[in-house]
């Protein structure tokens, strides 16, 4: 099972930051946080890392529901999606989803294995609407 679901972008990463928060929120979304990790490394530690912004985003039905399955889940939420430079391509930047799926090696929940098959396919369909407006 792969970690993350992902695609790459060919846009400044502010775009990149911004079509990722719309693409999340059609799919009923919210962003409750977002880590830049550039410059929180760069003060806390003068360490250089490239760009890296990490976006905590939630489904509120969908939560709901995974914490009602299994109220420990919460250690595992919101579901982090990674907007960050890639390292091989200056032009590229790639966007990575926490795979929900990821959930069902900490938990064997009925109900989470449905929320977390909800979770991945709405997740998916985000990444999926990122990569169908780069090829437009």
């Amino acid at each position: 099972m792969d970690l993350a679901l992902s695609t790459t972008l060919r846009a400044p990463l502010a775009e990149a930051v911004e079509r990722t928060r719309k693409a999340l929120s059609e799919q009923g979304f919210g962003v409750l946080t977002e880590i830049d990790m550039q410059a929180t490394l760069k003060s806390k530690l003068d360490a250089d890392l490239e760009d890296y912004i990490i976006l905590g985003a939630c489904n509120p039905p969908l939560a709901h529901r995974a914490v009602t399955a299994d109220p420990q889940i919460g250690l595992l939420l919101p579901c982090n999606v990674v907007v960050r430079r890639d390292r091989t391509d200056p032009e590229a930047v790639v966007i990575d989803a926490m795979n929900p799926q990821l959930m069902m090696q900490f938990a064997d929940e009925e109900g989470l294995r449905e929320v977390a098959e909800a979770a991945t396919a709405a997740l998916q369909s985000a990444i999926d609407s990122l990569s169908s407006d780069e090829s437009n």
